[in-house]
């Protein structure tokens, strides 16, 4: 299979280099900086060759966020290290320039094709001293090649979902060859744990998991819309996807029944939909504002619909009640789940459908704390968010508390495990 594997993306590479190309015109690729993905030439390294190179791949926002505050510890903590984070995303890229632009020691770039050849060259114009996989990014050609150069390596905070691990096991020789070459896997759930053990990790542990640690958004511009917000009946509906809109906007509907000066908040998950999403809103003749950071949500708007990320921490904190979509459609069942963590952190109570695979350890947790609770159909959504209007959010402030302490000894037990990695005077320089 591994062989195959090789073929087959060598062979397919001008494919790839078109793919990205056709999704550069599409706006889902940076329009400069998409060659870092797919030519050698274009990987614009910058290194302090007196630093070792710790380098962190994740492929998302949520994988990102939950490794800013490793990465910020570990920084503090040694000064002879300088960070690569690579990303697959756009909005992964667009929030790594944010959160580290005052970061010298701490560059991002867009993950190469695993390619052969491209992962080779782009290892030896980096040279990293250690290198940390995030949640499911497990890319054959790049875990074997390190394995051959000798670079340690980890996957953190690991996930494999009962689906991937079928499929793993029916090339379960080339499984045990890539997931044997990993020095240590630090599993987010107990069920990852098990599966890594059975395909083959040597040393797993299991501390909790990382997205438990993520950091608020930190929003720098002002809240301009604090008192509208505080003097109406608030709600967020936030990482919906299709279908799960319409439902939210009948909930909003029924409690225009029995609540004036109300407003919703409508983020769906994926942002190139929020025209499509506005339309919606005027098929129930629910007036809808597009808002973007620093506008001024006007008078009379009913929903509000974000344009743009690190806008939802202003809007979070003024919300008792929080429905997490991708979790109501059914065809989405195996991967079904959007993290609630950031919403609870605000103090929130989270609403979500039956299909949450993707954080099923999260929600059971939250759910055994009376964090989150199941809903069934709109009745239920709209009583429960009825009931939390009528109640103080401070009073949720325990809550918070529960889930900053949960957060902070993960992050104090992943640290501990993987720091004798750091200072070890053997890695490679």
């Amino acid at each position: 299979m591994i062989f195959f594997y090789k073929i087959v993306t060598i062979t397919f590479y001008p494919l790839i280099i078109l793919l990205i190309f056709f999704r550069k015109l599409r706006g889902k690729e940076d329009s400069e900086r998409y060659k870092e993905k797919i030519f050698k030439d274009s990987f614009n390294v910058h290194r302090n060759k007196e630093k070792k190179l710790i380098w962190f791949h994740s492929a998302s926002i949520g994988e990102l966020k939950s490794i800013i505050p490793i990465i910020e510890e570990l920084n503090k903590k040694h000064a002879n290290l300088e960070f690569l984070i690579t990303t697959l995303t756009l909005s992964a890229a667009n929030l790594a320039k944010t959160e580290f632009k005052n970061s010298q020691n701490i560059q991002h770039r867009f993950f190469p094709a695993d390619v052969s050849f491209l992962i080779k060259k782009f290892l030896l114009l980096w040279k990293p001293s250690l290198i940390f996989l995030v949640d499911s990014e497990i890319w054959p050609n790049l875990i074997l090649t390190v394995k051959e150069k000798n670079i340690p390596l980890i996957l953190i905070n690991a996930r494999i979902t009962s689906k991937s691990f079928r499929r793993w096991k029916l090339v379960s020789n080339s499984a045990k060859k890539i997931f044997s070459s990993f020095d240590l896997c630090l599993s987010s759930n107990l069920e990852t744990q098990e599966y890594l053990k059975e395909l083959g990790a040597n040393k797993i542990s299991y501390h909790g998991n990382l997205k438990l640690i993520s950091r608020h958004e930190e929003n720098l511009n002002s809240d301009l819309n604090e008192k509208i917000l505080k003097n109406s009946n608030f709600w967020c509906a936030i990482s919906t996807h299709e279908g799960e809109e319409e439902f939210c906007l009948k909930v909003h509907t029924k409690l225009k029944e029995n609540f004036k000066n109300l407003i919703m908040l409508l983020a769906p998950r994926h942002i190139n939909r929020i025209n499509e999403v506005k339309k919606i809103c005027n098929k129930y003749n629910l007036d809808a504002q597009i808002i973007d950071k620093n506008k001024l949500i006007k008078k009379d708007k009913e929903i509000i619909l974000i344009n743009s990320f690190g806008m939802l921490s202003n809007f979070l904190k003024h919300s008792s009640s929080v429905f997490v979509g991708k979790s109501l459609i059914k065809k989405l069942k195996p991967v079904g789940g959007q993290n609630p963590i950031e919403a609870a952190k605000f103090g929130c109570k989270i609403f979500h459908g039956p299909y949450v695979y993707n954080f099923q350890e999260i929600y059971d947790l939250f759910k055994k704390n009376n964090i989150s609770k199941e809903i069934t159909d709109v009745n239920y959504l709209t009583n429960e968010i009825s009931k939390n209007f009528k109640s103080e959010k401070s009073e949720n402030l325990q809550v918070v508390n529960f889930i900053n302490k949960l957060g902070e000894e993960t992050l104090n037990r992943t640290i501990k495990i993987i720091n004798p990695y750091l200072t070890n005077e053997n890695i490679q320089t």
